[in-house]
Formats: structure tokens, C-alpha cells, sequence
């Protein structure tokens, strides 16, 4: 087993976004808590809650859209500051990243000595921080966020060090739930399971969480050398001054590195990211690959740039680059992929190369693909996500009060057009308060033409972050048919009324 000490920034989506550590305060992810602070968490704040269920339970809560970008960015900071210890610094991801630690261990005094020297070189760099060492990536992260700002586990203890912890520390909400069903509490509990039944009852996944409870690596150590120097390299002259050259070159570099891996039937587990620039200086970083996409690596690019670039210099990089090179640091067999049927992957593969280079020209958010998700309007189940971003897991299916049942319409306009809604008076359709309506809907005029009302049904109210002035919202939705065989879906809202889907 590799001895790791393991450096973890406590709530760090919520320090990248600027929200005080002592304060109460929550980032959010489509409306439900992805991080909160320590205050946060003393008032019963929790991940997964919705914000209106948190606010609840904390009024004073600071709420704020979650920066993936700021994350990756501001966490330059940490590992370089880590890096000046010793180089050998993987950023598993922003907010915790590792070193060896029997080699500095031995040049620092003792592991107790460097878990404490890291620690404090955090701290003075302006983050709190708790630092672990264990036997393995897992029980290490576990260790630094034990006690009073992280322990050392002594050499062949993890597995007992490991063994009381719940097994929501595997991250795998739908292996947990399986085996609590099962009389499987702790992480002791499932480590004692023979292995080989694990495998067949819970597949690969369920192997590899069986070997971190037992407090093993995550796989089978299986190292090659690779018979020719896989890594990538890409040169500018004269040296690139803006980061978006730079993030689109090692964009088509980790493609190429991929394909190279392919062909050999190799995997990398961890990523050496080294950029060169003109003054001499050259910033290297190492950063855990599985699965680490083109796009991905060229994200994290731009985290090291900005990590060099002086504040308030916009997208400029101070002195130029020189050059940018990829190089594989730890390689294993590839294991394989499952792969489609009569020929499928082939085309998915080539659509997505497509893809990444019409949003390495337009940016980040330049093309994207729908996902549907949950909410009460047509327009608001369906949310644009980047191509490389994570999407939801699975629909939200609610409760969603005041949802429009089925069918689902067939346009939703990106502008809702204006619309009137009359009686057989010729007055205004008015919903009071108390939903009551009026008078029977007699005529809609949309963009000016009239049409008789053969149908209607109605209304489905929705009040809307009710506890939040500035962002509620109260309006009733109603389905209409009329004499030229066309069916919409109407809204009205402070007294206007629009269109707001179209079934065809």
C-alpha cells in the first residue's frame, strides 16, 4: 500500500464563491444545496435539501449559485502552496489534493511532522484545512477530515480505521440503501463479506467500494511501462499571451493522448499538466484522470494559467507560453468498455469530436444538449447543459403542485407571446386571488388574431418562492382550444396573459 497524505479544503465549493466560513451560507445547484458552511450545518442545513427547506431552517442562509470554474481556479492556490513542500502534488479535485508521503515524510521529520507542516502552509495561505495520512487515497481523505484537523493512521491499520465509518462515505447512495436492506451497516460490515460474492451480487462498482471498505487501492496495482513516450506536446511561437489559445491547443492534445492510450490498450489514472513560459518558468501539476475528458483537461489548463496570471489582467497570460505537454504519470491496463451495436459508438465517438470543436470556438456554453428534469411550466423541465457538463441523474418527479398534466406540449416559445383572453362580453378573463375565474373564456387574440374559444380547462395555480420577494412568482395556467383547430397553453401573471406552449 502507498502511503498518501491528503490535504482537504473543509466546504470548499462554498470559500470558492466568496461566502464568509463563519457566516451561514449554502451553494446551490438547481434549486437544491450542493455545499454549505459549518454555520450552515449547525442551524440543520444539508446537502440535497431545496433551498426553500433550508432557508426554513436557517432564514439568515446566504444562498449562491454554485462556480465549478472558481473551484478548480482558486485551488491553484492550495497546491501551490503544498507544491512548495515537495512537487508531487494530484489534485483529486478542487478542495482536496495528495502527496507520497514516505519520501517527505522521511526529509520532514515523521509523517505526524508533515501532516502538520502541511496543514499550517495552508493555513498561512489564507484556508483552513485538514490534513490525514493512511494507507490509500480513501482512508487518507477519511483521516484529514477526522479529530481536530486530521490524524495519521498507523501503517496497515486503515481497514480497522475504516471500519466504523457509515457507508455513505462510499458515495454510492443506491449500494448504501441496498445493503442497510440487507443488515449491512458499516464499512466493517461490508469488508467482512467474502469477495468474490460481492463481485457476482453487486458487479464492478460494487467490487471496487468492497475493496476501499477493506482499505485497499481502489484496483488491482497493475503498472506497464509503455514500450514509446506516450506524452503529447504542443509549442507556440511566438508565445500564446491569451489562455483561450492555450486551452484550445491542450484541448487537441488530450485528444490526441487519448487515442494513443487507446491504441496501446492503456488507461492513465493520473495526468502530469506541464505549461512552459516564456520567462523560463515552468508550472507543472498532477491531476487524478479517470475519465477525464478532452474537455476536462483543458479546464484544467486554464485552472494552472490562472494560477500564474496576475490578478486583474484579464485573459492575458503574463510573458506568454511557450509550450503545453501532457504526459501520462501512472498507466494500467485498459479494462474495456461495452460497446454499442452495429457500429453505433463509432458515430457517437465522431459527434462528439464534432462537439467539442464547435464549443472549443463558441466557448463553454456555445452548444449544449437538453435534459429533462423537474418543474411545473413546459419551459422549466427542460435545462440546457454544456456538452462535457454533468447532468442530472434522473428526473425530479416532484411533488410539483400546480403542474399541467399530460401531453406534453409540442412548442414552447423561447419568448412567450403576448395573448388576450376575453368573455363572451368582451372583458378581460380575470383569476382572482382565490382562483376563481371570472367568466367562461370566450375569445384569444394571439399576435392580433382572434379565435373562438371551443374548450378550455383551468386553472393550475403556481405560487413560487413565495419567501423570496424579489424572485417570487404567482401566476395560473390554463389549456385552450379553439375554432381554427390549434390548442395552447396560457398563463397569466400580474394580470397579463401569454402564451406559454403550443400543443400541435
Amino acid at each position: 500500500m502507498t502511503r498518501v497524505l491528503a490535504a482537504w479544503c473543509p466546504d470548499w465549493p462554498v470559500t470558492a464563491v466568496g461566502i464568509d466560513a463563519a457566516a451561514p451560507g449554502a451553494v446551490v445547484v438547481r434549486g437544491q444545496v450542493a455545499a454549505c458552511s459549518a454555520a450552515a450545518r449547525a442551524e440543520g442545513v444539508r446537502r440535497g435539501q431545496r433551498i426553500r427547506d433550508a432557508q426554513r431552517r436557517c432564514p439568515e442562509l446566504e444562498v449562491r449559485e454554485r462556480d465549478t470554474d472558481a473551484e478548480g481556479r482558486r485551488f491553484e492556490a492550495v497546491a501551490q502552496a503544498v507544491a512548495e513542500l515537495t512537487p508531487r502534488v494530484e489534485v483529486v479535485r478542487p478542495g482536496l489534493c495528495a502527496i507520497p508521503a514516505r519520501g517527505p515524510a522521511r526529509f520532514y521529520g515523521g509523517e505526524d511532522a508533515l501532516r502538520v507542516l502541511v496543514q499550517d502552509t495552508v493555513v498561512e495561505a489564507g484556508h483552513d484545512c485538514g490534513t490525514g495520512v493512511a494507507d490509500g487515497l480513501f482512508a487518507a481523505e477519511l483521516a484529514a477530515r477526522a479529530g481536530q484537523g486530521g490524524i495519521v493512521v498507523p501503517e496497515g491499520g486503515a481497514a480497522a480505521f475504516l471500519a466504523p465509518y457509515p457507508l455513505s462515505v462510499l458515495d454510492r447512495p443506491e449500494l448504501a440503501d441496498l445493503l442497510r436492506r440487507l443488515g449491512v451497516r458499516t464499512l466493517g460490515d461490508f469488508a467482512a463479506l467474502p469477495s468474490g460474492h460481492v463481485a457476482g451480487r453487486f458487479g464492478t462498482d460494487g467490487a471496487l467500494a468492497h475493496r476501499l471498505a477493506r482499505g485497499e487501492e481502489p484496483r488491482p496495482l497493475a503498472p506497464v511501462r509503455a514500450a514509446a513516450d506516450l506524452s503529447v506536446r504542443g509549442g507556440f511561437d511566438p508565445p500564446a499571451e491569451q489562455a483561450e489559445r492555450v486551452v484550445f491547443a491542450a484541448k487537441r492534445l488530450a485528444a490526441e493522448l487519448h487515442e494513443g492510450l487507446a491504441a496501446g490498450g492503456l488507461a492513465c489514472v493520473r495526468l502530469e499538466v506541464a505549461v512552459g513560459f516564456a520567462d523560463g518558468h515552468v508550472l507543472r501539476r498532477l491531476w487524478r484522470h479517470d475519465g477525464l475528458s478532452a474537455l476536462a483537461v483543458a479546464e484544467r489548463v486554464r485552472w494552472q494559467l490562472s494560477a500564474h496570471r496576475p490578478a486583474g489582467d484579464g485573459d492575458d497570460v503574463w510573458g506568454g507560453v511557450t509550450r503545453v505537454e501532457l504526459a501520462p504519470d501512472q498507466l494500467v491496463p485498459d479494462l474495456g468498455r461495452q460497446e454499442g451495436l452495429w457500429g453505433r459508438t463509432t458515430v457517437t465517438d465522431r459527434v462528439a469530436r464534432a462537439a467539442d470543436r464547435i464549443q472549443a470556438l463558441l466557448g463553454h456554453h456555445g452548444i449544449a444538449r437538453p435534459v429533462l428534469v423537474g418543474g411545473r411550466g413546459p419551459g422549466e423541465r427542460v435545462i440546457r447543459v454544456p456538452v462535457g457538463d454533468l447532468a442530472p441523474a434522473e428526473p425530479r418527479e416532484g411533488p410539483w403542485p400546480g403542474r399541467v398534466s399530460g401531453p406534453a406540449p409540442s412548442v414552447v416559445p423561447a419568448s412567450p407571446a403576448p395573448a388576450e383572453l376575453a368573455d363572451a362580453s368582451g372583458a378581460a378573463v380575470v383569476v382572482s386571488a382565490r382562483c376563481e375565474v371570472s367568466a367562461p373564456p370566450a375569445t384569444l387574440r394571439v399576435r392580433g388574431r382572434p379565435a373562438a374559444v371551443t374548450g378550455w380547462t383551468g386553472p393550475w395555480p403556481a405560487d413560487e418562492r413565495w419567501w423570496d420577494p424579489a424572485a417570487a412568482r404567482r401566476r395560473a395556467r390554463f389549456q385552450v382550444t379553439t375554432d381554427d383547430g390549434a390548442a395552447y397553453l396560457l398563463a397569466v401573471e400580474g394580470g397579463r396573459w401569454h402564451v406559454e406552449a403550443v400543443y400541435d
